[in-house]
């Protein structure tokens, strides 16, 4: 049986022009979420101001919608990525860095991990929001 995404059958479906853009690193992640079951999208443009209070758009290179998060796949030490990450908090985006180039064995470990701590600080959110409003 053909699986369909959205009426399209996954045969029409041209998944291979994404991967050819894709790092071996963003291979390896995007493998990974597929085996949890979690559909992503590669690069999808998200507003941001940098530090300077002007508008830019980004393309992380992973949105998880289930998550509502996103994934930046780190590729090189010599790339300010505590910028981007300082960035994105200031505009409220979950985005997780995985650097799975330098950590092989333990970057699908530290995923898992980072995509459960922002789920427990967004329940913490909710259940400080409603607080006593709960009867």
């Amino acid at each position: 049986m053909e699986s369909s995404f959205g009426g399209i059958a996954e045969a029409d479906y041209k998944m291979e022009s994404v991967y050819a853009d894709m790092s071996e690193s963003e291979k390896q992640v995007a493998a990974y979420l597929k085996e949890l079951g979690l559909w992503w999208i590669f690069e999808s443009p998200i507003f941001v101001y940098d530090e300077k209070g002007r508008p830019r758009v980004w393309t992380p290179d992973f949105y998880v919608p289930k998550l509502g998060m996103h994934i930046e796949v780190c590729g090189s030490e010599k790339y300010d990525y505590e910028y981007r990450d300082r960035t994105y908090k200031k505009n409220g985006y979950n985005v997780i860095f995985v650097h799975a180039y330098k950590h092989q064995k333990e970057w699908k470990k530290y995923l898992v991990k980072r995509i459960m701590e922002i789920e427990e600080q967004r329940h913490d959110e909710v259940m400080k929001m409603i607080g006593n409003r709960i009867t």
